[in-house]
């Protein structure tokens, strides 16, 4: 359930959309991601419950599309002068990070009354699957960032990086891969404090499901989907705070380092992702009503 907020918000922080702005127009037009319903992962809906899902669906996008998309275009140029004008600095990033932390909060609190009702209607069976569905998750997570070691969790947070990296803005330079990966050893044993914090918001949200009845529901669902920093683990906490000053530092060093010709890159991609959003029906039907 938090994976949509979790993904959405770590990409916009560590990567400046970097990573993220290439695969935004597709994951709207396939209802993912921008329209963060990934109920559908963890629950074997029946059909009623399947045709009720759907049509809440569209519903949500059609209200994210013609409410919010505008603001990301608004986000979108502030990012493109920051790169033309080389003001990209740690503060300018802590300003666009807050906007799309606020950007995410509003849909959160848009779809939780949905999520509610959803919820509410589970049988146990049900349940029990989306808690099985949530183990197998996890176990997943802990095989692939767990399991090797911290030197190797190290080299692949770097690798990841640099193939986002090189996407956006080209093939870096010696420095730069060298800066990437100063970055990944500064988040030292951050998968840990991840995963564990993954672990502790199931847990909470099971325990929630599991008294779906009761008066304290919906605001306890509200809480786990808009305020889930408020649940945070101390150490996942200190960790994500830890995160996001590393993430600005990479990116502010790494445009420094930037040539002419990578920031050109940068530009046109931002611009590709801007069309994509202005191509989407229901955003020209909102500018033309």
């Amino acid at each position: 359930m938090s994976r949509w907020l979790i993904r959405f918000a770590a990409l916009i922080i560590l990567s400046l959309v970097l990573g993220a702005c290439s695969r935004v127009g597709l994951a709207y037009r396939n209802l993912d991601v921008i329209i963060p319903w990934t109920l559908s992962d963890y629950l074997d809906m029946n059909g009623e419950q399947k045709g009720w899902f759907n049509e809440r669906l569209k519903e949500h996008l059609s209200w994210h599309c013609t409410t919010q998309l505008p603001g990301y275009l608004d986000w979108l140029d502030r990012l493109q002068t920051m790169v033309e004008t080389n003001q990209v600095t740690d503060a300018a990033l802590q300003t666009r990070t807050q906007e799309a932390k606020a950007a995410i909060a509003q849909t959160a609190r848009e779809i939780t009354p949905s999520a509610i009702e959803l919820l509410k209607g589970l049988d146990d069976k049900q349940v029990a699957e989306m808690n099985d569905a949530f183990a197998k998750d996890l176990r997943k997570r802990q095989e692939e960032y767990l399991k090797p070691s911290l030197d190797q969790q190290i080299k692949q947070r770097a690798e990841r990086m640099e193939k986002r990296l090189d996407d956006w803005l080209g093939p870096l330079s010696t420095t730069q891969q060298q800066r990437v990966l100063s970055w990944s050893k500064a988040l030292g044993d951050q998968n840990t404090q991840w995963i564990a914090n993954r672990a502790h918001w199931q847990t909470q949200f099971s325990a929630a499901v599991a008294q779906r009845q009761s008066p304290e529901f919906p605001q306890r669902i509200e809480t786990l989907l808009v305020n889930r920093e408020s649940l945070w683990t101390p150490a996942y906490r200190q960790a994500y705070a830890n995160t996001e000053a590393q993430a600005r530092g990479l990116i502010v060093d790494l445009m420094a380092e930037s040539t002419p010709a990578q920031r050109q890159r940068l530009l046109k991609k931002i611009e590709g992702v801007r069309k994509d959003f202005n191509d989407l029906k229901c955003l020209k039907a909102a500018k033309q009503s």
